[in-house]
């Protein structure tokens, strides 16, 4: 869930000192339309100390709540206290479960009574963390700005990002999502923020007659600069045929023998192919199936719902195919149509679709408990490759049924499908069900790492599962 604020962001000074002032004129002004007055209450919660001790913790924070009209920040908040208690081993998961689900129900309740939150983790890689504590450290201005909290971070980081991760997964929903912004640049962090808190609140103003747990009243926010995910990709990466043909056939033996394997009994497997219009997704998922037993996969294209399926949840049609233990399932397509193509062409609200990043992450959460393992891969082409492809298929007779008006429509919302693409993988991309991201340029290279990537996600699934069970023998 952190991909994309480590991918370098940063505003330079120009750019920053030109928008900062529309920004400081605009927000007040949202501010007043809202009725809003203009005073900050700031609320830092560090270790529980006097009368905070003789009562229940969450105290604390009601008697700090700002009321109607006023604004309020807080810092090493009801999250702060809950992720520092896990990771410093002060209680187990179930404990850091309650937790989650005793902030959600906070949260829902304040939005139910009409307020607005935004929720912001600011995020640094690991080396920008140590880099960012030496600098102060060595700065004797600025030395004093570390406390012994942020050291010991430092060194519980894995533990830190990992239990993050889940509560941001279990805590982003459409009333109050979570805005990951990377935290390096000062001048893109600040306007990140600015910008993310300007337009909740110009959202809340366009829809006074709705409630903000109807329709979020805090949007994703447009993004401060042009960076995406995608853009880390190196999309030259390529392979030679006869490197592609031992290597392809390496995986595919791979594959074969791993699902032959006593230890499949205990898993299914579910294989989740997204990916621009042409980008490869059929070739490779024959690639995958070519190395399968027919009896023990079964490869489910999605197309728009029936008139069955949308008298449903959405989330009904997937659940009708999600495979047994020692059966793998390939989706061709799958539940993220509700925040791609749902989203762009305007299928659903943005409640719907903003809600569904919480649903999908439950829903994965519930497979990964019942034993199915889910591998999500998204097949990234750039604009060019992708037109050569279209321009192939109307010129090749056997090609030409593969290329569809709506491929050429939604060509024309490239943009939209990028940002929608970004987003997706910023809020699903989870310890549980990692997206793995396919530079598909060329054909052979995303085949192979497509087989690869399988591959390695069921060694490891067979490795936990290993390990499980001779704790219990033990």
């Amino acid at each position: 869930m952190f991909e994309s604020a480590e991918i370098g962001h940063a505003i330079d000074k120009d750019t920053y000192e030109a928008a900062v002032p529309a920004l400081r004129e605009a927000l007040p002004e949202a501010q007043f339309d809202l009725q809003m007055q203009r005073r900050l209450e700031v609320g830092i919660f560090d270790q529980r100390d006097g009368e905070e001790l003789a009562r229940a913790p969450e105290w604390r924070y009601w008697r700090m709540l700002p009321a109607k009209g006023r604004m309020g920040i807080f810092f090493v908040n009801w999250y702060s206290q809950m992720l520092q208690g896990r990771v410093n081993g002060l209680f187990k998961d179930p404990r850091l479960d309650q937790a989650i689900a005793g902030a959600e129900r906070l949260e829902k309740m304040l939005c139910d009574e009409g307020a607005l939150i935004f929720k912001f983790w600011f995020h640094l890689s690991k080396k920008q963390m140590k880099a960012r504590l030496k600098a102060l450290a060595d700065d004797p201005l600025h030395s004093w700005r570390i406390s012994p909290l942020d050291w010991q971070q430092s060194e519980t980081y894995d533990k830190f990002v990992k239990y993050g991760e889940r509560v941001l997964r279990r805590t982003s929903r459409d009333y109050a999502p979570w805005h990951v912004i990377e935290g390096a640049d000062a001048n893109y962090r600040s306007l990140a923020v600015g910008k993310i808190l300007l337009e909740g609140l110009q959202s809340a103003l366009k829809r006074p007659d709705v409630h903000p747990h109807d329709v979020s009243a805090a949007p994703l926010g447009t993004p401060v600069d042009q960076l995406n995910l995608l853009d880390s990709l190196d999309l030259t990466q390529r392979l030679e045929k006869k490197d592609y043909e031992e290597q392809l056939i390496t995986e595919q033996a791979r594959l074969s023998g791993l699902m032959r394997d006593k230890r499949m009994r205990r898993e299914g497997r579910i294989a989740v192919f997204e990916g621009n219009d042409a980008a490869g997704k059929g070739g490779a998922i024959r690639r995958v199936a070519a190395a399968l037993d027919p009896r023990q996969y079964n490869i489910v294209p999605i197309a728009a719902p029936t008139e069955e399926e949308r008298a449903q949840p959405y989330l009904w049609r997937f659940w009708r195919h999600i495979p047994a233990r020692g059966k793998f399932t390939v989706f061709d397509r799958s539940w993220y149509g509700r925040v791609l193509v749902e989203r762009v062409e305007g299928f659903c609200t943005p409640a719907d679709w903003l809600r569904a990043y919480g649903e999908i992450n439950d829903f994965e959460e519930q497979l990964a408990d019942a034993g199915v393992i889910v591998v999500k891969f998204w097949l990234a082409i750039d604009k060019e490759t992708q037109m050569e492809r279209f321009q192939a298929r109307e010129e090749i007779p056997f090609k030409r049924f593969k290329i569809t008006e709506d491929d050429w429509r939604n060509r024309d919302k490239w943009d939209d499908y990028r940002a929608a693409v970004g987003d997706m993988v910023d809020r699903t991309s989870s310890e549980i069900s990692p997206w793995t991201l396919v530079e598909a340029n060329d054909k052979r290279w995303a085949r192979v790492k497509v087989l690869r990537t399988i591959n390695h996600a069921l060694e490891e699934a067979f490795e936990k599962s290993d390990k499980h069970a001779k704790k219990h023998k033990d």
